[in-house]
């Protein structure tokens, strides 16, 4: 068994990065290592930074987007157009829509998409409460910009079974957008061709 070279505060941070997306252990340690030679530059304000986003960072009780205010400031935006709502499994699809600039409305952050294997079910994506916001009026669209897989697609059709009969056109993703892609990786003409070609579902 291979001894530890460090203390346990540095193990404990290497540790804590190999939990980020994208950072095996190796690639932790080489990320721990440059913030400690930088620590002065790197390390006490990126501290400093979680320190303020833990208190300041908060979910928007209306689209579930993540910001420091409640509404989001999306949500609060009176230039946004109220009548689309843009549906997506998570705030890193919104974070990628947003950095296209293709999209007017408001989003619905779902939270994941349906997986039984998983045990993600309707009651843990925020389903019913995109049912509500709709059910409440002043809706005309509602565009399904999931991800291409077959979770996704699964919570497509499942929504689009929950929006039927309530007088509201939904439509989703079409060009662009590859079988199996998922938001957060593609490039902003993709997405924007993705948004411009939307059909009917």
């Amino acid at each position: 068994m291979a001894q530890s070279v460090t203390g346990p505060e540095i193990e404990r941070l290497i540790q804590l990065l190999a939990k980020l997306p994208g950072l095996g252990p190796r690639s932790a340690r080489r990320a721990a290592l440059h913030l400690i030679k930088k620590k002065d530059e790197l390390l006490i304000p990126l501290a400093s930074a979680m320190d303020v986003a833990v208190e300041a960072i908060l979910v928007c009780s209306t689209c579930g987007n993540i910001d420091t205010r409640d509404p989001c400031t999306i949500c609060s935006d009176p230039r946004r157009d109220s009548t689309i709502i843009v549906v997506v499994e998570d705030v890193a699809d919104l974070w990628a829509l947003e950095r296209a600039a293709v999209v007017s409305g408001r989003y619905h952050v779902l939270g994941g998409a349906l997986s039984p294997l998983d045990g993600v079910g309707p009651e843990e994506l925020g389903i019913a409460r995109l049912v509500e916001r709709v059910s409440a009026g002043g809706v005309d669209e509602v565009i399904l910009a999931v991800n291409a897989t077959v979770e996704g697609q699964t919570t497509a059709h499942f929504i689009m079974d929950q929006l039927g009969g309530l007088g509201v056109k939904v439509s989703r993703l079409a060009h662009g957008v590859p079988v199996g892609g998922e938001l957060d990786y593609l490039d902003e003409g993709t997405l924007s061709a993705a948004i411009k070609s939307r059909r009917p579902f």
